[in-house]
């Protein structure tokens, strides 16, 4: 099926894990349409990570689907907002002692507190959104290959420059992070192999692993002059990685006024954030709320399984939104190309490889 310049683009997902891993991984479960076999009194739980459940990023996807999913069973859900990463371990603790079901986890910065408490809580199950670290009978990881969706927002944004540079930068320098960033820089380098151009990706070098991080996830002074760098560096697309971060970029773009542009990623940034929806070009899309509804009816339902949920281009998992305001904005051609380009990820012809990807 060809897909419009208004229409999601492209799609894929991997976990954070060993490349052999992905094949014996299980295929996205199926959120059910009614919950008739699951009981009220079934507690799903969530903790987010110190982006807070406000970040129209990660958490807040993740929390989408938790609510979501809790409203279908006839649940109360009960959710904790870490203020930072001290709280991540007694965040977890209260939850297990108010008799949660199943525990929640968002972000890979909570690894090392979501074995602790699954190992010391054996009759709890655990799921962990981006993050595939964890082997254990009673945790099930959440997490996406979004490299294969970065892939085609570099090349849009490639496409769409006019000076010639685009950059990216995160949040801090973890897998679930340079993942998004490898694509979209190995993105640009195949529109300029296609098309004969010279398109330079500033804030993030590939081969080298090393660019810009703001050193954590919040919106702030850090991340404005992140966004700046780049922007002193003639960049007119920039995709900040990182939840929150995103938005002092926003401010940035806005104060230099040159008709630069935003990549979103996680969500379709243009639809959570409206105050800054005009700045964003496209956004490299995660099925987090989705995933994390089904994996919270899966265990209510009694089919709680330890088998990574590890989403494909063929699953839709993740996806490049829409263009929005700049549908009409960019090359014609455009569209076609990310259809060819996504079929090609898909049959493997075109090979969408992350340093992230290989890393548990």
């Amino acid at each position: 099926m060809t897909i419009s310049a208004g229409k999601v683009v492209a799609s894929g997902l991997a976990m954070v894990a060993a490349t052999a891993l992905l094949a014996g991984c299980g295929s996205a479960p199926t959120p059910s349409s009614s919950a008739t076999t699951a009981k009220s009194s079934y507690v799903p739980c969530m903790v987010s990570d110190a982006g807070g459940f406000d970040d129209k990023s990660f958490n807040q996807l993740g929390l989408d689907g938790l609510n979501e999913a809790a409203k279908d069973l006839g649940a109360t859900p009960k959710k904790v907002e870490s203020a930072d990463q001290t709280v991540y371990a007694s965040n977890i603790s209260s939850l297990v002692n108010q008799k949660c079901n199943l525990i929640i986890t968002v972000g890979f910065l909570l690894a090392d507190a979501t074995k602790a408490a699954a190992k010391a809580n054996p009759n709890v199950d655990f799921a962990t959104i981006d993050d595939a670290s964890t082997t254990a009978d009673n945790v099930r990881p959440i997490t996406f290959n979004t490299s294969e969706a970065a892939f085609l927002g570099g090349y849009a944004a490639a496409s769409y420059s006019k000076t010639g540079v685009v950059g990216t930068f995160g949040g801090a320098q973890i897998p679930t992070v340079t993942i998004f960033m490898d694509g979209f820089a190995d993105g640009v380098k195949y529109y300029n192999e296609q098309k004969k151009k010279d398109v330079k990706v500033v804030g993030w070098d590939v081969s080298s692993q090393k660019g810009v991080f703001t050193g954590g996830f919040d919106a702030g002074t850090a991340a404005k002059q992140s966004a700046q760098t780049l922007i002193d560096q003639n960049a007119d697309v920039i995709m900040p990685v990182g939840g929150p971060i995103y938005q002092s970029a926003a401010q940035a773009i806005k104060d230099a006024d040159k008709g630069i542009v935003l990549v979103g990623v996680d969500s379709d940034t243009y639809e959570t954030d409206p105050a800054n929806a005009s700045l964003f070009l496209t956004s490299v899309e995660k099925g987090i709320a989705p995933a994390t509804k089904a994996v919270v009816e899966d265990a209510a339902k009694g089919s709680f399984t330890n088998t990574p949920y590890v989403g494909t281009l063929k699953n839709d998992g993740v996806g490049l939104a829409p263009f929005h305001d700049y549908e009409s904005k960019i090359a014609s051609s455009l569209p076609g190309e990310l259809d060819t380009i996504k079929a090609g990820i898909i049959d493997g012809s075109i090979k969408v490889e992350s340093p992230a990807s290989l890393t548990k």
